[in-house]
């Protein structure tokens, strides 16, 4: 059943992603079935005839009642580029949902698909906010004590100052939405804390945010190793930077994860330890669970855009379907447009 809180729907893209057709149907069974009270309106979008398959062969069809299929005959794949998905593929699922979120027939919408055609499809159907040069991608990293976003992560690799000042008022209004903090504190990355310290980017962008502070709450320049430290809330960087960043955060976690194993697995004594110590493992493991905080939404634009990761296990995508609802009935993009417009008037004064 499709039980929903609010009249807010999301599209679901449900084609294109690493898994196929029948991950994102069983994610999003999944968010139905345990979420159900935190949801919105879902309309999923793709082959009319696989999703209806997916749906039979994995006797899901109670969790689906209700639920409208918007039939998209084209799917955009991981190898396709974002221009050539533009000319020959309008008619594909990804588009058709982003169609949806313009023309108001839904208020957001969640894809698994190829992230370049996502932020190119994005940018064009639903144009950047007013004031916005570019849309920043974020996402959450969680940490011992406290969980920061992460902006950009990849959409723009090459970034003006003016570019870092967006993502950092972007990041600032999306993170007080999702983990509802009312004045999130930002930082800057760079390699060091002192005046002048960095690349020629950061220490422009540096003096345009502290020109910025009465609408974001700066707390200056941090370094990699405060990441992790509760220094901030929302730490700031080019798309560049961001994607490494996030990806050798997730690799080392992996090589920690894997390490571990192999060390206790080398003697009994090592063994029995790790049961006795089960309780806190699991805890840990239940902190920093990917799928926890899977879905990264592209900000800036006149609509709101959810990537999930393309390999996403069942739960992942229930997280990020949970996230998108979250988001739209959240992030308010008139007040973030007023907020915009201040902080480039204060940037751009002589």
């Amino acid at each position: 059943m499709n039980v929903h809180s609010d009249d807010s729907t999301i599209a679901v893209d449900v084609m294109g992603a690493d898994n196929g057709v029948s991950a994102f149907i069983r994610g999003v069974a999944y968010a139905i079935k345990n979420f159900s009270a935190e949801l919105c309106k879902v309309v999923l979008v793709g082959r009319e005839g696989e999703v209806r398959d997916a749906i039979a062969r994995d006797k899901l069809g109670k969790f689906f009642e209700g639920v409208s299929i918007i039939h998209a005959s084209q799917e955009i794949e991981m190898v396709d580029k974002p221009m050539s998905a533009l000319r020959n593929k309008k008619d594909s699922s990804m588009f058709r949902a982003i169609e949806l979120v313009k023309s108001g027939h839904a208020d957001g919408m969640l894809s698994g698909g190829n992230t370049a055609c996502l932020m190119a499809g994005g940018a064009l159907k639903l144009r950047t906010m007013h004031g916005i040069d570019r849309p920043a991608l974020c996402t959450m990293i969680p940490a011992p004590d406290h969980t920061f976003a992460l902006i950009d992560v990849g959409a723009n690799p090459s970034s003006t100052a003016k570019n870092l000042v967006h993502n950092a008022v972007l990041g600032s209004h999306y993170f007080k939405a999702a983990a509802n903090v009312k004045n999130p504190r930002v930082g800057l990355l760079t390699i060091g804390t002192e005046e002048g310290k960095g690349s020629d980017l950061v220490c422009e962008a540096h003096k345009l945010l502290k020109l910025a502070s009465r609408d974001i709450n700066y707390s200056g320049l941090i370094e990699g190793f405060q990441l992790f430290e509760d220094t901030v809330d929302v730490v700031v960087c080019d798309g560049f930077v961001g994607n490494i960043l996030l990806k050798s955060i997730e690799a080392m976690a992996k090589t920690l994860k894997a390490h571990i194993r192999r060390e206790i697995r080398k003697n009994p004594l090592r063994i029995l330890g790790a049961i006795l110590a089960s309780g806190a493992f699991l805890d840990i493991k239940k902190r920093l669970d990917p799928d926890k905080f899977n879905g990264a939404p592209f900000l800036g634009l006149n609509g709101t855009i959810i990537k999930s990761h393309g390999s996403s296990s069942m739960e992942g995508i229930a997280s990020a379907l949970r996230l998108a609802c979250k988001v739209v009935r959240a992030l308010k993009l008139g007040d973030l447009g007023k907020i915009v417009e201040r902080v480039n008037l204060a940037i751009n004064q002589p």
